[in-house]
């Protein structure tokens, strides 16, 4: 018989990949999709970066590795900790995976029990509720809107906390806002935490280095709750190796070795040759991310000045990663063809359909007033999309 497990049939298909996998079908059957709603760099990775892949190969670091990950990357993981973010860690506390996404899963296999809550502020990152119920934990939803920055701030986070809360997650740079936490608004939730002492702070800082404002901040910094926080990063964003598949954690260290026992029974250490590549990526320093970075700024405002002309999109300024979240409940309730726009899932469907731009509804990240828009891709087919959709919007009655 075809039965799958009760686990997985709970479990919702990524949106950003439903999206992405329709957009690649119709382009397929020849027709001029554009794809908004793709999260990854449109740049090649850095030459050195695939020259010390291939050296690795040539090296013959192609046998299985230790679970947590080489001890020469584990180091050049704490020393950008240290350069870049002034967080001290040592190699026992570092945990390398294949992916952020794989880190964040981890930690939460590793610290949930059935039943326990975990913080969840909304808009999120679409993976965040359902790996938080694949570890039987129960996702407790902060709605943010686009008012406070889609922002949390300390008393919403006072207010969800139970005496069965044992985890907070979000993300800065956010996907899919764009906007990130100052120094400030990090101190205030900390001060909150620091009343908690069973709860446990995972900071999913993968857009790091795509940061249009000036220096990224870590919740991790506040030595009041330093032993509690979970840091998750990775090389995807930041140097264009999304397909590599490297992720890692900066944990306390009863954490890092209790996903190392976990990662141990499924995974084991990630691939060698993307470990020595993202060696020599963390090694280089932050040149290459910053070129990137510069592109997508131009870009963000490129869009953002085009935005300002279509009717009925309410949008704030992103202060990193490469996502613009309009709300777009204007459209609610506007027909076409005979058919009603009622959520943004219909009117992400409609602009695939008549504009053939895919966009990614809000629904999937908590927030179904709004529809995500990446801007990881050339200037010239972000303004042509934005044509298109302008256009296709103005047909709405």
């Amino acid at each position: 018989m075809e039965k799958v497990s009760d686990r997985l049939n709970k479990m919702p298909v990524s949106a950003t990949l439903a999206m992405a996998q329709k957009s690649r079908d119709l382009q397929a059957q020849g027709i001029d999709v554009i794809n908004l709603s793709i999260g990854e760099p449109d740049f090649d990775t850095p030459q050195h970066i695939k020259d010390a892949a291939k050296k690795a190969i040539d090296d013959n670091f192609t046998h299985y590795p230790p679970v947590p990950g080489y001890e020469s990357l584990r180091k050049a993981i704490v020393e950008k900790f240290k350069r870049e973010n002034n967080l001290e860690f040592k190699t026992d506390q570092i945990v390398v995976s294949t992916g952020a996404k794989h880190s964040i899963i981890n930690v939460f296999l590793t610290i949930l029990n059935p039943g326990d809550e975990v913080i969840v502020p909304a808009p999120y990152w679409v993976s965040y509720p359902a790996m938080v119920g694949l570890a039987e934990g129960e996702p407790v939803f902060v709605k943010c809107n686009i008012d406070s920055d889609f922002k949390m701030t300390a008393a919403q986070l006072e207010a969800a906390i139970t005496p069965k809360t044992r985890a907070l997650i979000f993300s800065s740079p956010s996907n899919p806002t764009g906007n990130l936490y100052s120094k400030e608004e990090l101190k205030s939730l900390a001060k909150v935490i620091e009343k908690h002492p069973n709860i446990i702070v995972v900071s999913d800082e993968i857009y790091e280095h795509i940061n249009f404002v000036g220096k990224h901040e870590s919740i991790a910094q506040f030595p009041e709750i330093k032993d509690r926080v979970v840091v998750v990063n990775g090389v995807s964003k930041g140097y264009a190796m999304t397909g590599w598949r490297i992720g890692y954690i900066g944990a306390p260290t009863w954490i890092a070795k209790a996903v190392t026992k976990l990662q141990g029974q499924f995974t084991s250490g990630a691939c060698t040759i993307a470990q020595k590549a993202a060696e020599a990526a963390l090694n280089a320093g932050v040149d290459e991310p910053h070129k990137m970075t510069a592109i997508f700024n131009k870009r963000k405002d490129a869009v953002l000045k085009f935005m300002k002309d279509i009717p009925g999109l309410k949008t704030n300024i992103p202060e990193g990663a490469f996502y613009v979240f309009p709300e777009v409940s204007y459209f609610f309730g506007k027909t076409y063809d005979g058919k009603t726009i009622n959520t943004s899932n219909d009117l992400a469907l409609y602009l695939l359909e008549k504009a053939h731009v895919a966009t990614v509804a809000g629904d999937a990240f908590g927030s179904p007033e709004c529809l995500r828009l990446s801007y990881a891709t050339s200037e010239e087919l972000m303004l042509e999309a934005l044509k298109r959709i302008k256009k296709a919007l103005a047909e709405l009655k």
